[in-house]
């Protein structure tokens, strides 16, 4: 009997080490899969969700990522450009804790804490494909087939985990091949997180060759302040290099033909753009008449190259749709920043303006988020890093400064949610010549200091009462209340993500060691990060 009731002990506990491993597997939360589509400098002007007055282009593909989640209409970048906005988005810090300040000068360590590489370790797969600009090679990813650089419209040079190879083709399709090929190949029995960045729309603006006369030359609405003269605003508005009528290339006008085309894509490309350019030429069009003829150029070729952007959105969707994986994945649609399109006579980005300030973002989570929600909160993309941590279950570090928006998509934002928002931008001269400035935005204001390297002031702007943001308040009567509070949450906010006290010291330091050991610095990030 004794031997019966010992082997019966035996028993339960085998079926005990089974059966509670499997109820506690059960019971623990799928994690969700991330596809993270970002571009460089598209606009939130250039999609339609986003209504527009110009009714510029249709992004059916990118509007049914809104349609069937959430559109945020206040989603900020900290560092209006390419690179800094990239790191911001890995590292969910700022660029003065990050490292990574500027194109010119920065190469990101690639030995610090990211998302992808704690998604990694959480039992991720991941990949990035497409733009990376961001020097150093990319880390934490299972496969990566980036872009050198800014990387090319045709035929681009890319480097395929550390083996650089030429393609042949249009270089959003070619970003799109390689991101699903590797969503084909994967491990089924994984989460994933796939980085989709295109170069796209970034200047010079080189649609596909289907995508050419894609307007039937149309006469695009110009904006309200095309012909800004820069007149209430400070010297740091009125001198900088980047307008329409004086910045624009032979290049970024089509006036001379790109290098990278085969003689195939030559002969496409010279039938749309010779027989309009001699027509141009023939003109010999002068003042505002040029900047039209220059705007509605740019307008075509800008939003041709956002077309095919749409379509490869397209084709990311369909490819979740078809193979069950739609209900499971996190879709991001977002940008690096805003981009100008005519307005203020501009093109570009770096300020803190409007325009420039604030990306588009749309989130579809099927699990989560309330199809066609909208939101006025204001998020980030230093936010993405501790929401994708969140959403996977993965503990988010303390010293991120982002916070998760997993609570924000669910549709019940936190009291404490922010209220204002940080700003600070760094490169100067080149190469638009905006001066360094850092600010604050909140729902209704900014408040921007000019601080570098001849300038020292403030400037105040109400987006309620002036929208298009052309009269500096500062100073005017009524606004003695919100400037002292204003420049009060400034002082705040630096104190509290630790902003050193003396930019133009802390920038030109990190300067000053770059431009001697840039390529030093680079061979060292690399080598930190093997």
């Amino acid at each position: 009997m004794r031997k019966f009731w010992w082997n019966l002990r035996g028993s339960l506990i085998a079926i005990i080490s089974i059966v509670v491993p499997t109820m506690a597997q059960s019971a623990e939360v799928k994690k969700p899969n991330v596809v993270m589509i970002f571009c460089d400098d598209h606009a939130f002007q250039a999609i339609s969700t986003y209504g527009d007055s110009r009714k510029l282009i249709e992004t059916p593909n990118i509007d049914r990522i809104a349609r069937q989640g959430m559109k945020f209409n206040r989603a900020l970048v900290p560092n209006s450009i390419c690179g800094p906005s990239r790191a911001c988005v890995l590292t969910g810090k700022y660029n003065h804790v990050n490292g990574f300040y500027d194109n010119s000068y920065s190469v990101f360590n690639g030995a610090q804490p990211t998302f992808p590489k704690m998604l990694k370790s959480a039992g991720y797969q991941t990949g990035v494909f497409g733009k990376w600009h961001l020097v150093s090679d990319p880390t934490g990813f299972d496969e990566w087939h980036i872009l050198p650089g800014q990387g090319d419209y045709y035929n681009p040079d890319m480097i395929h985990n550390g083996k650089r190879l030429k393609h042949e083709g249009y270089t959003t399709d070619l970003i799109t091949d390689h991101s699903l090929e590797w969503l084909a190949k994967r491990d089924k029995n994984k989460p994933f997180l796939m980085m989709v960045q295109h170069k796209a729309p970034h200047r010079d603006w080189q649609p596909a060759l289907r995508h050419l006369g894609h307007d039937k030359d149309r006469k695009y609405p110009e904006p309200e302040t095309l012909f800004d003269d820069y007149s209430n605003r400070g010297i740091a508005v009125r001198d900088q290099e980047m307008t329409i009528e004086k910045t624009m290339t032979p290049g970024d006008l089509k006036l001379v033909t790109s290098k990278r085309l085969t003689d195939e894509q030559k002969k496409a490309w010279d039938a749309y753009y010779e027989p309009r350019n001699a027509e141009f030429l023939k003109a010999d069009l002068k003042g505002k008449d040029l900047v039209r003829w220059k705007y509605n150029r740019y307008m075509h070729d800008y939003l041709g190259s956002v077309k095919s952007v749409d379509e490869s959105v397209g084709r990311v969707l369909k490819y979740l749709d078809e193979n069950g994986l739609a209900e499971d994945t996190i879709v991001v649609y977002s940008s690096d920043q805003g981009f100008y399109l005519g307005e203020h006579g501009w093109f570009d980005k770096r300020w803190i303006f409007e325009e420039s300030v604030r990306t588009p973002l749309l989130v579809r989570w099927p699990s989560k988020v309330k199809a066609g929600s909208v939101n006025q909160n204001l998020v980030s993309v230093i936010d993405f890093a501790p929401t994708f941590l969140e959403a996977a279950g993965v503990p988010v570090p303390d010293d991120i400064q982002g916070r998760s928006m997993v609570p924000v998509l669910a549709g019940a934002t936190p009291a404490d949610w922010r209220k204002s928002f940080y700003y600070h931008y760094y490169e100067y001269p080149a190469p638009h010549k905006v001066r360094r400035h850092y600010g604050v935005v909140t729902d209704r204001y900014k408040m921007v200091h000019f601080y570098a390297p001849d300038v020292d002031y403030w400037e105040l702007y109400d987006n309620q009462k002036d929208p298009l943001e052309l009269k500096n308040m500062l100073g005017q009567p009524g606004y003695e209340t919100v400037e002292k509070e204003l420049k009060q949450e400034v002082a705040r906010l630096r104190k509290e993500l630790k902003v050193p006290e003396d930019d133009n010291a802390d920038y030109d330091a990190f300067v000053s060691e770059r431009k001697k050991n840039r390529p030093a610095a680079k061979k060292k990030a690399a080598k930190a990060a093997e």
